[in-house]
């Protein structure tokens, strides 16, 4: 695997913790509209969840974002600069990618609580998400 340089690791970094803070932002209020709808359900459980989980996620990747933005900065105070690039990378990798597949299935979870009919629109369109984004992010060499 070739390794990437700081440079476009850093700007990768600044841009998945845009994302992340908007995507985090709009888990957080999802979060809060189930909560207040007041139904107790197990399907409900599940979907706040879910909900719980993409915002938290998503709260830990924008702080590893940024902790690897700090330290690939090539002006970054020396205690910076001996740190690992490897542990915030793959903190924000992994923080990304469950706060993204945990927001599309607590999307998907959510029509259930309506109606079946709109139940089983919501599940497909999340897989159908689900497949688009860990098309573009995994390969399979």
């Amino acid at each position: 695997m070739e390794p990437l340089s700081p440079a476009y690791l850093s700007t990768l970094a600044a841009q998945l913790a845009s994302l992340s803070a908007f995507l985090g932002g709009f888990a957080a209020t999802f979060l809060a509209t189930l909560l207040t709808l007041g139904h107790q359900s197990r399907l409900m459980t599940v979907t706040i969840s879910f909900a719980v989980i993409s915002s938290v996620a998503f709260i830990v990747t924008v702080v590893a974002a940024t902790m690897l933005t700090a330290v690939l900065h090539p002006e970054a105070p020396r205690l910076m600069a001996t740190l690992s690039a490897s542990t915030p990378q793959t903190i924000l990798t992994l923080g990304f990618s469950l706060g993204t597949l945990s927001l599309l299935a607590s999307l998907g979870c959510s029509g259930w609580a309506r109606s079946r009919r709109i139940g089983w629109i919501t599940t497909i369109v999340a897989l159908i998400g689900a497949v688009f984004i860990i098309g573009m992010t995994v390969r399979v060499s």
